[in-house]
């Protein structure tokens, strides 16, 4: 089995509400990234101390770095269904909750990767750990554009489009990594756009990459 696999499943096993939410609100899953991340460290400084390996699933140098990890803002994925896109031309409206839940893994401060929670056997569990350029691009779009509790933002991934967005306010739009990737953006910095502006290269993206698996 591949390691990094390995290492998930040790980990594992041992808006429109309030879409980035406000500590009262994280909860359960919350809760489960913070054991999550905890049994993690604890196999991982037992199994290899020492430098991380290469395609360790986080963006740390020693594994030591893992007793300074800690959990901090989380926020419930969304996603928009291709179909849906191609008929409707409100990207607020279509976006639904997945049940998914991602939370920033930092060390001493620094974004290093994500903790990504669902829901297992009717219990939240982290099941993975990775995403460490989505981790720093979330952290730095929040703090730019969210509010104290960071309500006003929820997280889209257009999941046929390979795109990521941060939505401000549930009417702008900033476009995350991915999504400046796939839709073939300029670098779009503090810019926020329009959901109106993204309709035609996400219905393009979404129809090249359904067409491209037929």
């Amino acid at each position: 089995m591949h390691t990094h696999r390995l290492w998930l499943r040790i980990a594992c096993a041992a808006m429109m509400a309030a879409p980035f939410l406000a500590k009262a609100d994280n909860g359960a899953p919350l809760q489960a990234a913070k054991r999550g991340l905890a049994q993690f460290a604890e196999h991982q400084q037992a199994l290899r101390p020492g430098s991380a390996p290469v395609d360790f699933p986080l963006d740390i140098t020693d594994v030591s770095d893992l007793k300074q990890a800690t959990v901090s803002n989380g926020f419930q994925v969304y996603t928009i269904d291709p179909q849906e896109l191609q008929v409707r031309g409100d990207l607020p409206a279509m976006a639904k909750p997945t049940g998914e839940w991602r939370f920033v893994v930092s060390v001493r401060g620094k974004p290093v990767g994500l903790a990504t929670v669902q829901k297992v056997n009717g219990r939240y569990e982290t099941v993975a750990f990775g995403g460490a350029v989505l981790a720093k691009d979330v952290d730095a779009a929040m703090a730019h554009h969210g509010n104290s509790a960071r309500s006003n933002l929820r997280f889209i991934r257009v999941y046929q489009a390979r795109s990521d967005f941060l939505e401000v306010n549930r009417a702008k739009f900033a476009p995350l990594h991915s999504a400046r990737e796939s839709l073939l953006m300029k670098k779009a910095g503090d810019q926020l756009l329009d959901g109106a502006d993204l309709l035609t290269p996400l219905r393009a993206a979404v129809k090249a990459n359904i067409e491209a698996f037929r």
